[in-house]
């Protein structure tokens, strides 16, 4: 970390009162999981005691972070309410006049910000996957259910809410969200310059999921939480709104929730064991702080499908193999610390499970299947073979396309479908393709599995699943994605 403002050194996992060991079997429990995993940063006080990358990712990449946005969009309220610019319990009315004009129910206009950062709204959360609006905040105000309750009384998750909150931010500031926490915090902590927010139909920031950065600019920003907001000695943002923003503000123990995430809410802000905090991204994108501890640990994957009982495991496995075990130095262990870095040295970004070769690859090479109708309209295919490589040619509505693959390895290429959103959300984007790892293995003589991780300004995967049998083909494909592969969802069927 070059920057004037680190604050930061690297030191060992027993100088930090934790056996390398211990930090071994929790990047081993990473793995084992068929997590997909990008980067992992663990650090005591100002001291980093281990980080780690999986190729193609590195320390410089912006990598989104989804949910994880709506934790700066608290942090900026909060600067708001320092400068006199807003008070916690202005009412919605005050902000959206327009938007509310034609909303009959009075707990939506009498909502407040302290509200809507605490998860407590007056509706049930309204989505804008199907519907596509060409602006989220009029659509987030236009919602016309009969269910409704005062702000205040009932936690639920309100993802564009969120958004609404961030809304705030920019008309109060005539700034975007990115521009102003860059002048109030991001300079003085050393955020990247490179880091950026996408947009969302109605102009404004995309403030509840659309930030990018690196995985350092999330490690700064929750030592400046640890830090009761004050950063090198400067008390920047009021300490009284940081202590509020990370402590439980509301119960949000919900029935089929994980232990680990109902652990109290604060301001856009979730709790966790130990009066530790957490912001949390789809995909699981993870920054938590553990105050009695002073440990910090930032996680960055890809594993939407795997979000509940692997997100468990994750955070049971960070406080028992870390966070408890942590205490005053330990004597040097030089082999196991060692053993830790060479076990980690040529760590890569998962690929497809299976065996490279199998002898129906040779008898399939090059034979094109007409497929019958189905739900991702692909009327052919072609597999083809060659040592380490291979590709899926393929007819659908957009025309002739071939993703490439790697055998037991990921090429990295571009996915073929073209016009996914770029920098506005549920935007067609002309041009636009995916960056993706592509990866294929047979699971069986006649099972081909092909993995797709998207590793763009969006993240995804495709699950692929081809069974040859004589000359027919039927083939699998199930996507997790947030409102993209949707071509790419369903069954196949198909004769050579």
């Amino acid at each position: 970390m070059n920057n004037a403002n680190n604050i930061f050194r690297y030191i060992t996992p027993e100088e930090a009162g934790i056996p390398s060991g211990n930090v071994e079997k929790f990047i081993r429990t990473l793995e084992n999981t068929g997590m997909a995993v990008h980067d992992v940063i663990l650090a005591r006080g100002n001291d980093i005691f281990f980080e780690a990358y999986w190729a193609p990712f590195h320390k410089e990449y912006l990598h989104r972070e989804y949910s994880i946005t709506k934790s700066y969009v608290a942090i900026a309220i909060g600067f708001l309410e320092q400068d006199g610019l807003i008070d916690l319990d202005d009412p919605m009315e005050k902000f959206f006049p327009e938007e509310l004009k034609n909303q009959p129910d009075r707990n939506q206009h009498k909502q407040t910000i302290r509200h809507m950062l605490m998860m407590t709204t007056a509706k049930p959360p309204r989505s804008w996957r199907r519907i596509h609006p060409d602006d989220w905040v009029k659509h987030y105000f236009s919602n016309l259910s009969e269910e409704t309750r005062p702000g205040g009384t009932v936690w639920q998750y309100d993802s564009i809410g969120s958004h609404v909150l961030g809304a705030i931010v920019e008309r109060v500031t005539g700034k975007t969200l990115m521009d102003y926490l860059r002048e109030k915090l991001f300079d003085k902590i050393g955020f990247s310059s490179e880091a950026y927010c996408l947009k969302a139909p109605g102009g404004h920031s995309w403030m509840d999921a659309g930030l990018l950065c690196k995985p350092s600019d999330l490690l700064r920003t929750i030592r400046f939480l640890l830090n009761g907001g004050s950063w090198n000695g400067e008390q920047i943002l009021n300490e009284d709104y940081v202590k509020a923003a990370i402590s439980t503000q509301f119960d949000n123990t919900q029935p089929y929730s994980l232990p680990y995430r109902c652990q109290g809410y604060g301001y856009q802000i979730w709790k966790c064991y130990q009066d530790s905090f957490l912001f949390s991204g789809m995909h699981t994108q993870l920054a938590v702080g553990v105050p009695g501890k002073d440990i910090i640990f930032i996680y960055n994957s890809d594993h939407l499908g795997k979000y509940y009982a692997e997100n468990q495991t994750i955070m049971d496995s960070f406080f028992d193999l870390i966070v408890n075990p942590a205490g005053k130095a330990l004597p040097a262990d030089t082999k196991a610390h060692e053993h830790l870095l060479a076990s980690c040295r040529d760590l890569k970004l998962r690929t497809a499970a299976g065996e490279t070769t199998a002898p129906t690859a040779e008898r399939v090479n090059g034979i094109t299947y007409t497929m019958d109708e189905n739900p991702m309209a692909i009327t052919r295919m072609r597999f083809t073979f060659a040592g380490e490589k291979g590709c899926l040619a393929y007819t659908n509505a957009q025309g002739d396309k071939e993703l490439h693959f790697g055998l037991g390895q990921n090429a990295f290429v571009d996915f073929p479908e073209e016009g996914y959103s770029d920098e506005v959300a549920s935007e067609y984007a002309p041009g636009n393709y995916y960056t993706c790892a592509a990866s294929a293995a047979w699971e069986d003589e006649n099972t081909l599995q092909i993995l797709v991780q998207i590793i763009d300004t969006y993240l995804g995967s495709l699950h692929i699943t081809v069974h040859f049998d004589g000359d027919e083909i039927s083939v699998t494909m199930y996507k997790d994605a947030e409102d993209f592969l949707n071509e790419y969802t369903g069954e196949a069927y198909g004769k050579a």
